[in-house]
């Protein structure tokens, strides 16, 4: 089976797993403890977090971690929102962001918050005019991810977290669930953004394990109370195995990153060529431009779903668009976004790279793409 659906999940590296049983079998107390063997557990919790710390370029008591990119998203946003009503109601998003915000917003807009969606352009990058016209003194958070999980557009984080900074007191909560690890992205004063979110299982990390860091002390509401853990924001009994994936998972992306960049890089222009061959039978939304470890395309006529059943009894695995939604059968909202021709809308489909691949899937993919079309479309012959 050849994979590429890692912007769905990736497949847990070895290493990572070896850490993870290895802190559940030795180091499993509680780390809240006072005896030795909490104390112990402590330690590790904490050595953890200041590799994440130091990968993203704050404190340790800045990162805490959740049990997803999801969880962390959510807490960006009603964390700040609930801490910072008294300055203003006002919040920025954009059309293409993954659902864990924009169903946020749609909550906070329910109780009271007023919500300005930014549009993008056919690349899937907003314009930063109309960043600016929508920026208010009562806007409090500006939330936009830095690549879209469905098409791989990059949004200009550095100069949109300078504008947002030079024109009001809003924070900039940047999901990075996409990119970290495939792109640089890290705390940098005022010309970066004020929180990140990141999820594990999206750089070879497990499944349940994530991260929401700030560059500043946190200045947000608890989102789950109890006994106080994660500096009082997060309580529960923290997963010390799972911090100590996540941080081991994080560092070897971002020490290997430069080389799978240069892979995805080299896959992604042979792709974009390849797909050119198919003249206009082949609509590619992805720009040469846009993250290199996704590749979106569509083919005129044929829904997503055939497709992928036709490429994975050729054992290709691929997926329509966003995993999170590939099970409902409406338009992605993303698809929708971009304005595309109505010949392709309903068949799009999403190739992202890993760690694991080869120079050997692509070959693959191209050879069982191309039996698929003569397959489902005769007519190409070539």
């Amino acid at each position: 089976m050849i994979y590429l659906d890692n912007s769905a999940t990736t497949k847990p590296h070895k290493e990572v797993l070896q850490a993870f049983i290895q802190v559940n079998e030795q180091y499993f107390a509680n780390p809240s403890s006072i005896h030795k063997a909490g104390v112990e557990s402590n330690a590790l919790l904490t050595k953890a977090r200041e590799q994440l710390a130091q990968l993203l370029n704050t404190e340790e008591k800045n990162v805490l971690f959740t049990a997803s990119g999801t969880e962390s998203n959510n807490a960006a946003l009603y964390g700040l929102a609930k801490s910072s009503d008294f300055r203003g109601k006002h919040i920025i998003t954009t059309e293409i962001e993954h659902p864990s915000i924009l169903e946020a917003t749609k909550r906070l807009a329910s109780e009271g918050y007023e919500i300005d969606y930014l549009k993008v352009d056919k690349q899937g990058v907003i314009s930063l005019d109309e960043l600016r016209a929508k920026l208010r003194k009562d806007t409090i958070i500006v939330s936009i991810m830095h690549v879209n999980n469905e098409m791989g557009a990059i949004q200009p984080i550095e100069q949109a977290a300078e504008l947002i900074h030079e024109t009001c007191q809003a924070m900039l909560h940047v999901d990075a669930i996409q990119s970290f690890g495939k792109l640089p992205i890290r705390f940098n004063g005022e010309k970066g953004p004020d929180l990140i979110s990141i999820s594990g299982h999206k750089i070879h990390a497990l499944k349940g394990t994530g991260v929401l860091a700030f560059r500043k002390k946190p200045q947000v509401k608890p989102f789950i109370v109890g006994g106080g853990q994660e500096f009082g924001l997060r309580s529960g009994t923290v997963a010390v195995p799972q911090a100590v994936a996540m941080a081991k998972a994080a560092r070897l992306a971002i020490e290997a990153m430069p080389q799978h960049v240069e892979n995805y890089k080299r896959w992604a222009n042979d792709l974009h060529d390849f797909f050119a061959r198919f003249g206009e039978e082949v609509y590619v939304l992805s720009s040469r431009n846009g993250a290199p470890h996704i590749m979106s395309f569509s083919v005129r006529g044929l829904k997503g779903e055939v497709l992928i059943n036709a490429l994975q009894k050729r054992d290709i695995i691929v997926s329509t668009s966003s995993a999170c939604s590939s099970k409902q059968t409406k338009t992605s909202h993303v698809v929708e976004a971009l304005n595309m021709d109505s010949r392709f809308k309903n068949g799009v489909l999403r190739i992202s790279f890993g760690a694991n691949n080869t120079d050997a899937d692509i070959e693959a993919f191209k050879k069982q793409f191309i039996a698929v079309m003569k397959e489902l479309k005769g007519e190409f012959t070539s």
